[in-house]
């Protein structure tokens, strides 16, 4: 489901929710099961560093952006969050249940907010939307979706259509939602369920590539500040860059342990060229049991090969009568 949607159904849950309130019962107060736990010491791998290792789970039902509903309410009361989550749940369950709608069983949204009950992942700016993006932005922009709109070739089409990355971090989405970290004294591998992508960080002094050597994630390298993973990534390939930034974007993320089955992950997008601030977002991740999943993007996918191939038939002016005759 595109972000546009998206943000389109959460704006109408939020105007559910204000209509909803006077007559909802009053909900029981969450444990806090994903929230810090002051007296908690993280776990330690045998060469003394946090340990952060597993499969991470992060779903969650909060919005990347604060619905503008909201207003600058940082935060909803328990019974807000209550009629939040119905409504929502009973939207992802009607998928199925109606026979108008193509059946999407295998989705795989979150259902639950945040245990702080913030109204967007996104802590700063405090509004808690992504800043404004610059002209230059908004013009590079326009470039991209005319080339896409061309299809002149492969390379017209975006990543993710190509089966080559939906780029670096991994946003809550629709399915997919799954980090797994491996360690060891000298680097951290950080796998992404969606499209199996696989960024290797070294934990050593070395610098980043240079630019003459562009990578689809950025160039990552990583430190620890006390019980905290910190993974700087820069040098992106142009396409690569997250969100429509540019190659020269610093990605920041920090991965803490702040519970037994619980990372805190923090993301910091900053790049002038592209949003007039820098801007972050804090997701809890939960530790899981189940297992990683293959995502096999071009399995049997016919969607890229027939785009191209139909775009060739439209620049010939007799392309219809070139058609392949399909059997009735």
């Amino acid at each position: 489901m595109k972000d546009g949607s998206r943000t389109g159904l959460r704006l109408a849950i939020a105007a559910s929710i204000v209509a909803a309130l006077a007559g909802a019962a009053a909900a029981q107060e969450r444990t806090g099961a994903d929230a810090a736990n002051s007296d908690f010491e993280a776990p330690r791998t045998p060469w003394g560093a946090p340990d952060l290792q597993g499969i991470w789970d992060y779903r969650t039902a909060t919005p990347l952006q604060r619905p503008e509903e909201f207003g600058e309410r940082a935060a909803l009361t328990a019974e807000e969050v209550a009629e939040y989550e119905r409504i929502n749940s009973e939207r992802l369950d009607n998928y199925d249940r109606s026979p108008s709608v193509h059946a999407k069983w295998w989705l795989d949204d979150g259902r639950e907010m945040t245990a702080d009950r913030r109204t967007s992942l996104i802590v700063d700016p405090p509004t808690g939307r992504i800043p404004s993006t610059t002209e230059a932005a908004r013009a590079a922009g326009r470039e991209r979706n005319a080339r896409r709109g061309l299809t002149r070739a492969v390379q017209d089409r975006s990543l993710s259509e190509r089966c080559i990355t939906f780029g670096v971090p991994r946003l809550p989405g629709a399915y997919n939602n799954n980090y797994q970290i491996v360690q060891t004294p000298t680097h951290v591998a950080i796998m992404q369920e969606m499209i199996h992508a696989v960024r290797i960080v070294p934990l050593d002094d070395r610098p980043h590539l240079t630019g003459a050597i562009p990578q689809w994630h950025g160039s990552a390298r990583g430190h620890y500040d006390g019980d905290t993973l910190v993974v700087e990534s820069t040098n992106f390939e142009p396409d690569g860059a997250p969100r429509g930034a540019t190659s020269g974007m610093l990605l920041t993320e920090r991965f803490t342990r702040v519970a037994p089955n619980v990372i805190e992950y923090e993301v910091t997008f900053d790049d002038p060229a592209t949003w007039e601030r820098s801007w972050t977002a804090v997701i809890p991740m939960h530790r899981t049991d189940q297992p990683m999943f293959e995502y096999a993007c071009h399995e049997g996918n016919r969607g890229l090969e027939n785009i191209v191939h139909n775009y060739r038939y439209a620049e010939d002016p007799d392309y219809r009568s070139k058609l392949p005759k399909i059997a009735r």
